[in-house]
């Protein structure tokens, strides 16, 4: 009962890594320290349960892990994260640490307002963690309470998604779904397409994120059996390049935004493209909403000055002023074309 959490830390890193050779590489530590706490360990557990934890194999070999060993790493790991989970709770209530998401998209916007609260939050030696977050994990990030606040995109419906009941969101664009293609006139006549000809057209398609969830929505978990798709891409830039190279003949699905900033001479990626408006006579009606997401009622339980509060007013204002000024994300660069069809809007012109 003498087991401290260090102890525990180390029978972690011991059962990962396999011995206490590697263990004291991870920790920093010499293998002589750690081996001692594992004989400490041994010897207390052996009294006390009638097994020790781990059993030596033999010279360059893994320690074995006995019944005992194995649940108490498991017992370890619960324990240890509790901790830290509470440690992390107390500092989020109490203002010290702000964690925040943003995908690859949505930086600029973050790092517009992080410029407004920097002083005071340096004032107050309030620490802001940023982390990378994909499409496809921003309400999973904010539910496993792994970041504070995300920016990001999420597909909805127009008429309001239940999903979205568990969160504080801060609308800043939407945008339907079209198609991009390089599919020639006598192929794809025509300035319009409904859903359900997606099934006779090539498909250019994303692995994970908003696309994919849409033709999940549509078709179902077995859409790629459903439909003709002619390559399988991670990223739009991707797609982009791989239609413009004129390798590959076919369609791609994208925000309307996208679609319609195609044809603007300052996007590269889009030229030799033509965009073509989806109708949808599939499912329900699908739009992607681009902005900013916080855990329903967490920011209410807050004074106006906690950090969470300061960040989200100033996303707002940032907001605001790239409104007014239709100026874009990445001023002085080619925009991309996702930031550019989620951060300005051609009909505001």
């Amino acid at each position: 009962m003498d087991t401290t959490m260090d102890q525990l830390r180390t029978l972690i890193v011991v059962h990962e890594t396999g011995t206490a050779l590697g263990a004291a590489r991870v920790l920093g530590r010499e293998q002589s320290s750690v081996q001692k706490q594992l004989d400490t360990m041994n010897r207390n557990f052996r009294d006390l349960c009638g097994e020790p934890l781990v059993l030596k194999q033999g010279r360059g070999k893994d320690v074995l892990f006995t019944g005992t060993g194995e649940a108490l790493v498991e017992l370890a790991r619960g324990t240890l994260g509790d901790w830290l989970e509470g440690i992390h709770e107390s500092r989020r209530r109490l203002g010290k640490t702000l964690m925040v998401g943003t995908t690859r998209f949505t930086l600029g916007y973050l790092a517009g307002a992080g410029e407004r609260v920097a002083q005071e939050f340096e004032r107050r030696a309030i620490e802001l963690k940023v982390g990378h977050v994909r499409t496809r994990d921003v309400l999973g990030k904010l539910r496993a309470k792994e970041v504070d606040l995300v920016c990001g995109s999420v597909v909805t419906r127009p008429e309001g998604d239940n999903e979205l009941d568990a969160f504080d969101v801060m609308e800043w664009r939407r945008s339907g779904v079209s198609l991009l293609t390089n599919l020639p006139h006598s192929r794809l006549p025509g300035e319009t397409v409904t859903s359900s000809e997606l099934r006779t057209l090539p498909l250019v398609v994303s692995a994970s994120g908003l696309m994919a969830g849409v033709l999940h929505t549509w078709f179902g978990a077995d859409y790629r059996n459903k439909l003709h798709i002619a390559a399988e891409i991670d990223t739009v830039t991707y797609g982009f390049e791989l239609l413009r190279s004129g390798l590959l003949r076919g369609c791609m699905l994208v925000t309307t935004g996208v679609a319609e900033a195609a044809g603007d001479p300052r996007v590269a990626y889009g030229r030799g493209m033509r965009a073509v408006e989806l109708v949808n006579d599939t499912g329900p009606r699908l739009e992607v909403l681009l902005g900013a997401f916080t855990r329903h009622g967490e920011r209410a339980h807050y004074e106006p000055s906690h950090p969470l509060n300061l960040l989200w007013d100033a996303l707002a204002l940032e907001n605001e002023q790239w409104r007014r000024e239709q100026r874009w994300p990445t001023e002085g660069l080619e925009p991309d074309p996702f930031e550019l069809a989620n951060s300005y809007n051609p009909s505001e012109s």
